[in-house]
């Protein structure tokens, strides 16, 4: 046995992956593991049946006389029908089709490219189909120079593994290594990121290790190990991690996870919904992927982030992930700006003490007792640093659970969306807007996935189920329609309009002004802070200068707040200095009311629906 193994790592050598179709200098070498067949093929669409060797542990390969955009299929066993490759790097007409030999050689010119690390990024959750009208790589490669001189430095894509239908958000993918054909070839992601590095823009990738979409979906064709029962997820067969067999299936998404850094040098991951990648073994796999992402960047800096709905820190302190979504900042947040704290929001109450607690340790819930799940939630954060916590208003999901789909601007009053923009962008976390919440994006993000009629159904049947947790729509006696997640027209009603950057100028001036003081006030780049409650609903956060010369930040969510006296320190200003307005929220450039200094007169006058900074002088 030593000896085959041997001889298999030996055939290996050339290759750059453990799977798939690789061009070498004669030939093109096909690998594929398919442990319940006892013979393989590789067929190629231009006509020709290749029988591939079988190595033992149930992969097969061998060579072909194909070449760059040949397509082929695998033939398992004496069966007729003929299988797209699992690995498969690009399917030009769709996870029923036929796969497409690509060459990796791409013309980079971002050798002088570092990568990026977590600290000091503003993240940027895009859609590639409703970015742009055209719904394409190359048409959000076009717009990746305005994101950039708005200041945002690291693009997380949401997934982009190919995927059955015509549109959809991306978590039902089920070809892991090929880009879809829905936004152009894998050149054309390739280009996309080139040109981001040339601005001074990382990108991220968002993957999908938890489970795959329920269309299109051959790994069990090919191995029944690639899933479990032992374990339940929100979506479906749980991936085979830890059982029979599963040492292949750990090896195929490693080595996925280090393909997207090598041959797209992506600059990182952000790992959806860690809490359903089921793993008992002795090293859990988000650990091994964090690894393979690290040793695969070539000296480059990486990022890895993980979703993990119950905020379970071990994803950083155990696996060595560098952050994590902080969904308790996001949930206060919105309680805060509309006033309903219904289901998931259920324990939230969008008061000071929140929004300072969530800057001074990062998740609210560190295992108390939560009501809306009957059980406490949460790890400790404390002692993290405060950039591994990813803070956001807006993402795809909770837009979306919005049932109309509408964004903060349209669910909130304009002076508090300006007052927690303002929180969110000087938050000692790290700060993620999604796609055209810099400019009040008049479109909608609505869930939609395309599928066949009876899966269609489905689905519909299911968003309706879940939306039925908040009573303002499962109990209303007027319920709201929702949208038609397969229908077109849902999809199409998401994709950006750019005129309303001109349309909403104000809001797109707040962010753009608030992004450059976090960047460039040294102050707020050193994040040193401390907080005071000075009302249910208004506080106040100072950040600690190495010269003395501190700021603060004064958030009011509530109405006017007149005080004669404080009696709170951390609202004194250095000796000998007074404050002075550096920034304010009811700017009228943002829309707002204007400006007034809140203790010109001896007293404090703290306006309502605000934010302020304030400066000595």
């Amino acid at each position: 046995m030593r000896n085959h193994v041997h001889k298999k790592e030996k055939r290996r050598e050339p290759r750059r992956y453990p799977i798939g179709a690789e061009i070498t200098k004669d030939a093109v070498n096909f690998r594929v593991w398919a442990p319940d067949h006892d013979r393989v093929a590789v067929v190629l669409s231009e006509g020709g049946s290749h029988a591939l060797q079988a190595e033992g542990d149930g992969y097969f390969s061998g060579n072909a006389p194909a070449e760059a955009g040949s397509r082929y299929r695998f033939r398992l066993g004496a069966a007729s029908e003929l299988f797209p490759d699992p690995a498969s790097r690009f399917q030009p007409e769709g996870p029923f089709g036929w796969s497409e030999v690509i060459d990796p050689t791409f013309a980079w010119t971002d050798d002088a490219w570092r990568g990026c690390k977590l600290a000091g990024q503003i993240l940027y959750e895009m859609h590639i189909g409703t970015f742009t009208q055209e719904g394409t790589f190359k048409a959000a490669s076009e717009q990746l120079a305005e994101l950039a001189a708005t200041g945002i430095t690291v693009l997380e894509v949401m997934p982009v593994a190919d995927f059955a239908g015509s549109f959809g958000w991306g978590y039902d993918g089920v070809d892991f290594f090929a880009p879809t054909r829905h936004y152009g070839t894998p050149d054309d992601f390739r280009s996309f990121v080139n040109r981001a590095h040339s601005l001074g823009v990382g990108v991220i990738l968002d993957v999908v290790y938890n489970h795959a979409g329920p269309s299109g979906n051959f790994l069990g064709s090919f191995s029944g190990s690639y899933f479990t029962k032992r374990y339940t997820t929100d979506w479906g067969e749980a991936i085979n991690f830890d059982g029979e067999d599963s040492q292949p299936v750990r090896e195929f998404f490693i080595a996925n996870a280090s393909y997207w850094i090598d041959e797209f040098h992506l600059d990182g991951l952000r790992l959806d919904a860690t809490q359903n990648i089921c793993d008992a073994g002795p090293t859990h796999i988000v650990k091994e992927i964090g690894s393979a992402v690290r040793n695969s960047a070539r000296g480059r800096d990486t990022v890895v982030v993980a979703e993990n709905e119950p905020q379970d820190s071990k994803m950083i302190r155990s696996y060595g992930l560098d952050g994590m979504w902080n969904d308790d900042f996001h949930h206060s947040a919105m309680v805060a700006l509309t006033g309903r704290n219904e289901a998931y929001y259920t324990d939230y109450a969008g008061r000071a003490q929140e929004f300072l607690s969530a800057f001074k340790y990062g998740f609210l819930y560190q295992g108390q007792h939560y009501a809306w799940q009957k059980k406490p939630r949460g790890t400790s954060s404390l002692n993290l640093d405060p950039t591994a916590l990813i803070l956001f208003l807006q993402n795809h999901d909770q837009i979306a659970n919005s049932v109309r789909g509408d964004r903060i601007d349209r669910l909130a009053s304009p002076g508090r969306f300006r007052a927690m923009t303002t929180l969110l962008l000087l938050a000692p976390g790290t700060p993620l807007l999604f796609q055209g919440q810099e400019f009040a994006a008049s479109a909608p993000f609505l869930y939609f996935s395309d599928h066949q009629p009876g899966l269609s159904k489905m689905v519909e049947k299911g968003r309706a189920e879940f939306m039925a947790q908040f009573r303002s729509f499962g109990k209303a006696d007027v319920r709201v329609t929702l949208a038609d997640p397969c229908d077109p027209e849902t999809f199409k009603r998401c994709k950006l309009d750019f005129s309303d950057r001109e349309r909403h100028a104000g809001t797109y001036a707040l962010h753009k002004d608030l992004i450059h003081l976090r960047k460039t006030d040294p102050v707020f780049r050193a994040m040193k802070i401390d907080g005071a409650v000075l009302a249910e609903r208004t506080f106040l956060v100072r950040y600690f200068a190495a010269d003395g010369r501190d700021r603060i930040l004064l958030v009011n969510l509530d109405m006017d707040l007149h005080l004669e006296s404080i009696p709170e320190p951390l609202l004194a200003p250095p000796a000998g200095f007074r404050w002075e307005v550096l920034f304010s929220s009811e700017h009228p450039k943002y829309g707002g009311s204007g400006i007034y200094l809140p203790d010109k007169d001896g007293d404090w006058n703290i306006p309502g629906e605000s934010a302020t900074v304030l400066a000595p002088i």
